[in-house]
């Protein structure tokens, strides 16, 4: 976002943190629901006509994923929602899960059953340091994706971890 000189600001309508920017002449709607994590879905229903989009496939969502280590990044299209409830809801809320989705690792709690509890703590110094990388590295991988497309995309960007 500030490599695009965007800011976030509250939509009350949305029940997101929204900016417009300009990546590679194109308009892009960058956009983090304020509702519940389990509850995405309910504010991309309301991101989706405010904003003119038509279709699944222009929409990329962001989001942790305890299946891969700290650090790493994957991007896909579609697929299943992995136990994640907020990817669940905006399947269910935009009627399909054919849209783009960027994973980023957060690792697997010690104890199974600690996943919801894994995700909402504060991470550790050393994850804090892994995860501020794979923001840029996740900022990168968005771009190519609107520049270049999904193929590009995962050739580039999956193979590897960040560098």
């Amino acid at each position: 976002m500030t490599r695009h000189g965007g800011t976030l600001k509250l939509d009350k309508s949305t029940r997101s943190l929204v900016c417009e920017v300009r990546i590679d002449d194109r308009r892009v709607v960058l956009a983090a629901p304020q509702t519940f994590m389990n509850l995405s879905g309910e504010a991309v229903a309301q991101l989706v006509p405010r904003h003119g989009i038509v279709a699944a496939d222009q929409i990329i969502v962001l989001h942790d994923e305890i299946d891969l280590p700290v650090g790493t990044l994957r991007v896909k299209a579609g697929g299943g929602a992995a136990g994640n409830n907020g990817i669940r809801n905006i399947d269910a809320h935009l009627g399909t899960p054919d849209y783009a989705r960027v994973r980023i690792g957060v690792g697997r709690p010690p104890n199974a059953n600690s996943g919801k509890l894994h995700v909402l703590k504060r991470p550790s110094k050393a994850e804090r340091s892994e995860l501020d990388v794979i923001v840029e590295f996740t900022a990168d991988a968005v771009e190519t994706y609107l520049v270049h497309g999904l193929d590009e995309t995962m050739n580039r960007h999956n193979s590897r971890s960040r560098d």
